[in-house]
């Protein structure tokens, strides 16, 4: 073996290239396409009607106001402390909570600012392998793919727990099968709404059949907040499951929050980790705990982002044009759902399998993603012969489709299964 000192080979030439990511890799892979027509339905961010990045109205505002105290010398760029930007945290618990919630008057609620949703899970997960490290992370199947990733980095053991039928519907059977066969004290990793990757999401009835096994279990539960008020248009009934956990049931849950979606700040990385606890004594020992797990891993977080969403949320005005714009975006994504499904049944595009009876899943998934039943040997006629690109699953990232392109991926879709068939059933 080679000398690995020598000027002639790095000492880390044993180091292999990884995989792209199976989700950015898309991104990648789109903007080396020179073609003028090309679609990218991979990447989770949210497009107009003319497939442009939105940046928020009031977003734009708050930034305007931001920017003239920073003129005047009113604030300044210093470095935040560990637990993140104190008017932000005042407000961000009270998005997911609730103004009412009981946690919250309670003062039963330790919160820290994040590196948006992902770095809230991976400081929830820091903090379970310190404080419970025996625990068992149950990830539903399919998931986001960063779940188990992020948890078994942290050390944590992992498992799936059913989620989907082949009808792309909830397998609420096999979902409780599994977690009530999980050990005592396990943690379950839970979509508060719009599941990624599939759209599908439990009832009011069927969360509460998941609330059942998991107080039966003395589970700990982790309410991964991607879409709130982005789903549906509403952020109160987005946050329906979380609430229902921490205030009816009076549990101790954790909750991430993102606000990459129904801010638009994906840039920005903006997030925050919430932890209901059920004695406020126990809140400064936590938030004490994470701040010690968030130092050594990023020192402090991030300022301007932070300072948008709290100068959103202080401004009754501009939360009021929050709202509307979120409504603008949900709406966007349900009657891109429809054009599509409606687009599929005029060309007589054959479902993805003989398990589905037409194109109606389509519209009755949620949020930012459609789980359409295409598998990889469509997605590669997709991107291939048509220039459309999205995840190997069959995952479409809804906000990529506009009345401009929604006829072209029908049609692409249509080729696809006639060229290679349907998928397994």
């Amino acid at each position: 073996r080679r000398d690995p000192t020598s000027d002639t080979m790095s000492r880390w030439s044993h180091v292999t290239e990884a995989p792209p990511d199976p989700i950015l890799g898309v991104s990648v892979a789109f903007k080396a396409d020179t073609d003028a027509s090309k679609v990218n339905l991979g990447i989770g961010a949210y497009r107009d009607e003319n497939g442009k990045p939105w940046v928020l109205g009031c977003v734009k505002e708050a930034d305007k106001m931001i920017d003239a105290e920073l003129q005047a010398g009113k604030i300044d760029l210093e470095y935040l402390p560990v637990q993140g930007y104190q008017p932000f945290l005042d407000l961000t618990s009270e998005v997911i909570l609730g103004k009412e919630s009981k946690a919250l008057k309670e003062k039963r609620v330790a919160v820290v600012q994040s590196l948006s949703g992902t770095g809230a899970l991976r400081v929830a997960a820091e903090f379970i392998k310190i404080y419970a490290p025996n625990t068992v992370v149950y990830c539903s199947d399919p998931t986001w793919g960063n779940h188990f990733t992020i948890f078994g980095k942290a050390g944590l053991e992992t498992r799936k727990y059913r989620y989907l039928t082949k009808k792309m519907t909830l397998d609420i059977d096999g979902l409780l099968e599994d977690l009530k066969a999980a050990p005592e004290g396990a943690t379950f990793v839970l979509h508060t709404v719009a599941h990624n990757p599939s759209g599908v999401d439990p009832n009011q009835d069927q969360w509460k059949e998941i609330a059942k096994v998991a107080v039966a279990k003395k589970a700990i539960c982790i309410f991964d907040t991607a879409y709130q008020g982005y789903a549906s248009g509403n952020l109160d009934k987005d946050a329906w499951s979380v609430r229902y956990f921490a205030d009816e049931l009076g549990q101790e849950i954790m909750v991430t929050q993102s606000y990459s979606k129904n801010f638009g700040l994906y840039g920005e990385r903006i997030g925050a980790l919430n932890v209901v606890t059920s004695d406020a004594s126990t809140v400064p020992k936590i938030r004490s705990q994470l701040n010690g797990i968030i130092r050594p891993m990023i020192s402090n977080p991030q300022l301007h982002g932070a300072r948008l969403v709290a100068t959103v949320l202080n401004d009754a005005k501009l939360t009021k044009q929050w709202n509307e714009e979120l409504k603008i975006m949900s709406d966007r994504i349900v009657s891109m759902r429809t054009a599509l499904r409606d687009a599929l049944v005029k060309l007589g595009c054959p479902p993805p399998s003989t398990v589905f009876p037409d194109w109606n899943h389509i519209v009755d998934q949620i949020g930012m993603f459609a789980f359409t039943g295409l598998e990889a040997k469509h997605v590669d006629i997709l991107c291939t012969k048509h220039h459309i690109y999205c995840t190997k699953n069959g995952r479409f990232s809804m906000a990529g489709v506009n009345p401009g392109n929604v006829d072209k991926i029908a049609a692409a879709m249509k080729d696809a299964l006639d060229s290679a068939g349907p998928s397994a059933t």
